[in-house]
């Protein structure tokens, strides 16, 4: 166990706890999420309540890459620094972020990204930058997709339930690498997000049952 690893250990009952709570939390199909190797964890964004609902959620430590201005605020970057999080320059190159990126999968750990790049005003889910398939074409890793309903309307003092749904680990090695092949991969890690987040919709509407399966 690494340094980052034994803080969210700390942080998954305490924090993850918390969060849990306050936002009624229901994970759908964590056991199809691998608990060894290399993995980029894909997921929609709404709210800032999402990295914390999502990491209660996830069996593994994962490791978020988030705006350079959050990382700037004080207490909050270096709490954020702590459980793992790495910070990337929005809108530009950021070359350290990539090399940082495909580290990450290199040594076996999980990369959790954020695949719209910001959060989603609309409360769709929206495009998917290429992010998340240049990293696990370029590293052969599988991506799974980890779809967030109900944060969009969650408040402090509107206590709205939230939903996790995760996908099947699927692998994009038939696909080359270059733009061509990110492109592609991005457009089925897309598509698969805004199919899990529709489910979860149809789940809310009937109460969350908690024995219901995700599609695959």
């Amino acid at each position: 166990m690494n340094r980052t690893d034994a803080v969210w250990a700390i942080g998954r009952p305490t924090i993850g706890g918390a969060v849990g709570i306050l936002t009624r939390t229901l994970v759908y199909g964590a056991e199809r999420v691998p608990l060894e190797g290399g993995l980029v964890v894909a997921a929609n964004h709404f709210s800032w309540i999402d990295p914390p609902v999502l990491g209660r959620s996830c069996p593994r430590t994962l490791y978020y890459m988030a705006k350079v201005e959050a990382h700037r605020v004080p207490g909050l970057g270096q709490l954020m620094r702590s459980f793992g999080a790495f910070s990337v320059r929005r809108g530009e190159s950021d070359r350290e972020a990539v090399r940082t990126m495909r580290e990450i999968v290199r040594d076996g750990h999980a990369l959790g990204l954020f695949v719209e790049g910001t959060r989603q005003r609309s409360g769709v889910p929206g495009p998917v930058q290429p992010g998340a398939a240049m990293v696990a074409i370029t590293e052969g890793v599988p991506v799974i997709c980890a779809a967030i309903y109900g944060s969009y309307e969650w408040r402090l003092g509107n206590f709205s339930p939230v939903s996790v749904a995760w996908g099947l680990p699927r692998s994009f090695d038939e696909l080359p690498r270059g733009g061509r092949g990110y492109r592609e991969a991005s457009a089925e890690i897309e598509r698969e997000l805004r199919a899990l987040w529709e489910w979860l919709g149809e789940i809310h509407r009937l109460g969350r049952p908690r024995d219901a399966t995700p599609p695959a």
